[in-house]
């Protein structure tokens, strides 16, 4: 069982913006490997993926370093590199060849953070996703609703790049709204170089009444839409205990795959992970 997006993070060290104000107070705290351990132990995951928490080289190279000496718990990291930047292949290839470096499997930028929501169509960015994609890695997708247009037209246009949409573009759970995320999820899903994570959906509920019954609308237009052999489970631990505990989450997870037959069960709790992101595991 492989959990395809958790963080680590300890504010000590390093300022998280996204965690400022009141109601992200519990998660000012370290949360390290051994956490991360004993917490996969219990719900029965034997590899994971480590995504970046902020645009840091620095953190991708702290989160490669700490892959290689996870004892095969971290399988790869998405780490983070400025994709405008003119020589992004280059700094692709410094980090693949540092330490750790064949543990990277991917690329993320917080695009949910960008003002412009089709920041996804500039040139300096689309050569930038391009050459994640010439370095063999998947780009992940952090996007919000109205950004989807410009992420589907990025797909479409981008076809020799693999694409993992995060926390199946955060649908709106809390307010029981289904469109436009619900049509905006089939059409991104056209494109067979998507694959989507089903994570993050106990934070997108109301923190404190959800259960699996509420949710389960979203998660079945996901799998419905991608096919249980694009679609990949993440913990998106430590944030979903907000909502949730670690072990809350996979139960969920396991509640929402049940109609499944056991090798669907197998691709969105292991394989699709494992081809998406080329995990030797």
């Amino acid at each position: 069982m492989i959990d395809a997006h958790h963080h680590l993070w300890d504010p000590a060290k390093r300022d998280y913006p996204w965690l400022a104000g009141e109601a992200l107070a519990p998660l000012r705290k370290p949360y390290q490997v051994e956490d991360l351990r004993r917490e996969t132990a219990a719900a029965g995951v034997t590899g994971t993926v480590l995504v970046q928490t902020v645009g840091s080289v620095e953190e991708t190279e702290e989160f490669l370093a700490t892959a290689a000496a996870s004892d095969g718990l971290v399988a790869g990291v998405v780490g983070w590199v400025d994709i405008t930047a003119p020589d992004v292949a280059d700094e692709i290839l410094r980090l693949r060849t540092g330490p750790g470096g064949d543990l990277l499997v991917g690329i993320r930028h917080q695009v949910q953070d960008e003002a412009d929501p089709a920041w996804l169509s500039r040139a300096d960015v689309r050569h930038g996703i391009r050459a994640v994609g010439q370095a063999g890695l998947a780009y992940d997708l952090l996007v919000l609703i109205h950004q989807l247009p410009a992420a589907r037209e990025l797909v479409r246009d981008l076809t020799g790049v693999r694409f993992v949409l995060n926390h199946g573009a955060k649908p709106p759970i809390a307010s029981g709204a289904v469109e436009p995320w619900a049509s905006e999820i089939k059409a991104i899903a056209e494109s067979p170089n998507v694959t989507c994570k089903l994570s993050g959906l106990v934070t997108e509920a109301d923190w404190t009444d959800w259960d699996a019954q509420r949710i389960a609308p979203y998660a079945d237009h996901i799998i419905s839409c991608f096919g249980p052999e694009r679609v990949m489970f993440g913990s998106d631990w430590p944030v979903c205990e907000l909502a949730a505990s670690y072990a809350q989450v996979v139960d969920l997870a396991r509640q929402l795959t049940a109609g499944l037959s056991e090798p669907e069960r197998e691709q969105v709790f292991t394989t699709t992970a494992q081809t998406a992101y080329g995990l030797h595991i």
